[in-house]
């Protein structure tokens, strides 16, 4: 489970570095200033690639990483994005509107947790990744 958890790191790290910050910084602006206008409840919303592998659930944007709170939500989304998964490591951008907290699950090591309160957009094809893992045919 510890191998599994490093290697989304890893994979986020990865991912995260390597991104064309500034296409995904002014739609989070647009984002953000729509959300301020339409939304009362002042959700904020947040666009990012959402990954959900093995039990792990997390949202990756420019410029955060948030662990995924599970509620009824974040389930429809999992579902949602596993539609359009082609692996377990594939990643589907998304945009929700949800609330961040700081972690208090002992079992989790995310500093900080989003819980999704709406779904906004699904995209319909995986995130194109930076970097490809393949998985082997060999067992080592």
């Amino acid at each position: 489970m510890m191998k599994k958890i490093f290697l989304m790191l890893m994979l986020s790290a990865a991912v995260f570095s390597c991104k064309n910050s500034e296409e995904k910084n002014v739609a989070t602006e647009e984002i953000a200033t729509e959300n301020a206008a339409t939304n009362p409840e002042n959700f904020k919303a947040y666009n990012g690639d959402y990954i959900d592998s093995n039990g792990a659930v997390v949202l990756m944007g420019t410029n955060f990483i948030y662990g995924v709170k599970r509620n009824e939500i974040s389930d429809q989304l999992s579902k949602q994005v596993a539609a359009v998964k082609q692996n377990d490591f594939d990643m589907v951008n998304v945009i929700v509107r949800g609330t961040v907290s700081k972690n208090t699950d002992t079992d989790s090591e995310w500093e900080e947790v989003i819980t999704i309160n709406e779904i906004l957009r699904v995209s319909d094809k995986p995130s194109e990744a930076d970097i490809k893992f393949e998985e082997s045919a060999k067992n080592n």
